[in-house]
């Protein structure tokens, strides 16, 4: 059964072998030195991009601790940094609808990435069959790149003459979801994806690669970080850009993430890595900050935690950009993002659909903005 309904048991619960990785990760690394001692700032050491695949590697490592952080210097989206502040990339939020509506807000918010829209099958996916639309919607759209999804050669020919300038292929660590998601074998699947990215090469078309299902399925049960990291490594080989991790059914936990990380960054370089968790089970939050401890600086999330996934019966959205961004800034790293408008964008898209917002962050501050007005109207 595809479904949630049959969630990984307690027998798969990490064993306390995983936990000591996890102290690993958090308990030096998070051990403040003596002249960084403000909120947050015994953190994280983040690098500095302003975009996916240009960033700086200039970097001193850490002499103590349990992990080699990375501080750096210089410019992060034009704005010069003290070598004291933390910049990390929010990406690929996903534009519900994809009005251009909904993509100014983005791009005013300071996203520097923007997911448009998928060029799959409007058979298999009818929602998503206007994606020739959503292109035309959003071509006048500025500081902010949109790239798209491409299952495959024709979709990517289908983007690319839509006018799409980046396009994201999607493999799958469980091989009953690449059979549900995309109908091929994983093998199948990473055949297509050389196919693309040789197009794409030729056309100089920046591809970024996906990983779905990193940590489990309920039907096939935790998936081993190897063969997680197989993938991962074929799409690097083939030219992706970038390599986002994807806990597609949201099952993850900290002690699940951390050898799944541990096993891709053998392959992969941590700078070329994303993670990308959808909140079905709450988890999102800590699994990102235990991959922010590992070293990825590249966090994918959804306005107003919308979306999901048609072959995944019972699995949420991704964990919403609004939660992202305060827990972000409650650490002291700085993401170039505002959160206000964040908060703007998320309140119309949420009122467009006619459902509430998943982001806790959002109705938290809605509720405390309304309790002072009706405040200021008792006075």
């Amino acid at each position: 059964m595809s479904s949630l309904e049959e969630p990984l048991g307690l027998d798969k619960l990490p064993s306390m072998s995983t936990v000591t990785r996890i102290q690993r990760f958090s308990s030096g690394a998070c051990r403040p030195r003596h002249d960084d001692m403000g909120m947050g700032n015994c953190w994280i050491e983040g690098r500095t991009c302003s975009s996916s695949n240009n960033c700086c590697e200039d970097y001193e490592e850490y002499s103590k601790g349990a992990y080699p952080w990375r501080r750096n210097s210089g410019d992060v989206l034009g704005d010069s940094l003290k070598s004291s502040q933390r910049t990390l990339r929010l990406a690929r939020n996903h534009m519900v609808y994809g009005s251009a509506c909904d993509s100014w807000y983005f791009a005013a918010s300071g996203l520097p990435v923007v997911e448009a829209t998928s060029f799959v099958s409007p058979k298999w996916v009818p929602q998503l069959a206007d994606a020739k639309d959503v292109m035309d919607a959003v071509r006048g759209v500025e500081g902010a790149r949109l790239p798209v999804l491409t299952p495959n050669l024709k979709g990517f020919e289908a983007a690319i003459a839509a006018g799409a300038k980046e396009v994201a292929v999607f493999a799958s660590a469980s091989e009953s979801f690449s059979k549900s998601n995309i109908n091929c074998s994983i093998e199948e699947s990473l055949a297509h994806y050389r196919a693309v990215t040789r197009a794409a090469k030729e056309l100089s078309i920046p591809v970024r690669g996906y990983v779905s299902c990193v940590v489990g399925r309920p039907v096939e049960g935790p998936i081993p970080p190897a063969k997680v990291a197989y993938v991962a490594k074929d799409l690097y080989d083939m030219g992706c850009f970038e390599i986002s991790l994807a806990d597609t059914i949201g099952v993850g936990t900290p002690g699940t993430v951390v050898p799944m990380l541990e096993a891709v960054m053998d392959v992969v370089p941590v700078e070329k890595l994303a993670v990308h968790f959808h909140d079905t089970y709450g988890q999102s939050l800590p699994n990102i900050l235990i991959s922010l401890q590992m070293g990825i600086s590249t966090l994918d999330s959804s306005i107003a935690g919308l979306g999901g996934c048609p072959y995944a019966k019972g699995a949420s959205g991704n964990v919403a950009t609004e939660d992202v961004v305060y827990m972000l800034h409650g650490l002291g790293v700085r993401t170039n993002v505002d959160l206000a408008k964040l908060l703007l964008a998320g309140d119309f898209i949420s009122k467009h659909l006619g459902r509430p917002s998943g982001s806790k962050t959002a109705v938290a501050l809605s509720r405390i903005t309304s309790d002072a007005s009706s405040d200021m109207n008792l006075c």
